[in-house]
């Protein structure tokens, strides 16, 4: 679902404007910009220029758009995980997070604050509640909140709500860093898989079985694939891990056996499947990766009715 036209009519709506004229003045403002702006962010832009106001608005988590700041959604936990520790540029901290969901959507939250995160491992946050979230920023597809978010508890049930993530239709040749997509593309390229092993009770790498927080463990084994996907714009490393590589159709014998793998690995050259996940920046290549999430096979009625509605 794009939500893109749905914010074009919110703010065409509140100006009491046309859809149409709204359009134009988006348009004008990425040309002024250079286009270094998103249609998204250039909504935004003549959005407060017309003096609308979303602050105190809640949207449905499907609505969410990459860079939106202020975003108050309310939604189902589904799933809270363990709190981390962190250590980064000589400071020590933490960062809690879990999976809300309402009747469109699901999406990670992610918890910077103290006050926060101690909700959680005091087991005040806890997979069933229904909470409102409120002023948090939309990162990597991810909904994050800080010292100046607020999470509140809600007495609303939800029953019907979404399983599964939201991704837009796009392709690879459009794509940006911090972007969730969905794209049809063959696989034009599969590395050996690496290992490396986390620890069972926190899932932080564990590097000579020794864990930051438990100290020696016994590690996890996992595995990390790289594979190279082709859409027809461009083409994009890709990242799986764990259920993904399983979804690409190899079981665990034949991801922690090498010599299994390379038995298998040419079959999936050429393979076309539609993925789904998250386009991240790779500071260290300076490259665009795409962090799948979701593999599925091509629906070829679904795509040939796409054909003759073309035609």
């Amino acid at each position: 679902m794009n939500p893109y036209p749905q914010l074009v009519e919110k703010i065409a709506n509140a100006a009491k404007l046309g859809v149409d004229e709204i359009e134009r003045k988006i348009e004008a403002k990425r040309a002024k910009l250079s286009g270094l702006v998103s249609k998204e962010g250039a909504a935004q832009i003549v959005a407060a220029e017309l003096g609308i106001n979303f602050e105190k608005e809640q949207v449905r988590i499907s609505s969410l758009m990459e860079g939106m700041k202020r975003a108050n959604i309310k939604g189902k936990i589904m799933q809270v995980f363990p709190v981390r520790s962190y250590s980064k540029n000589g400071r020590e901290g933490k960062v809690g997070s879990f999976l809300i969901a309402d009747e469109s959507a699901s999406m990670r939250a992610v918890l910077w604050d103290a006050n926060h995160i101690k909700l959680i491992e005091e087991g005040k946050l806890k997979e069933g509640d229904v909470v409102e979230l409120w002023h948090g920023s939309v990162r990597n597809g991810e909904l994050h909140l800080s010292s100046f978010g607020d999470i509140k508890q809600s007495n609303e049930k939800m029953e019907n709500v979404a399983s599964e993530k939201a991704f837009q239709a796009r392709n690879f040749g459009e794509a940006k860093a911090g972007q969730g997509l969905k794209t049809r593309a063959v696989i034009v390229q599969i590395f050996e898989p690496r290992y490396f092993e986390v620890c069972p009770e926190c899932g932080k790498r564990v590097l000579e079985g020794e864990c930051k927080v438990h100290g020696a463990v016994q590690g996890k084994k996992r595995a990390l694939l790289n594979i190279v996907v082709d859409d027809g714009t461009e083409n994009m490393r890709a990242v799986l891990f764990g259920e993904q590589i399983n979804q690409l159709g190899l079981n665990e014998e034949e991801i922690f056996s090498i010599e299994k793998f390379l038995e298998k690995k040419n079959s999936f050259l050429g393979e076309e499947k539609v993925f789904s996940g998250n386009v991240r920046s790779n500071s260290l290549y300076n490259t665009l990766e795409f962090n799948i999430d979701k593999i599925e096979e091509v629906d070829m009625n679904a795509l040939l009715k796409e054909l003759e509605a073309k035609a």
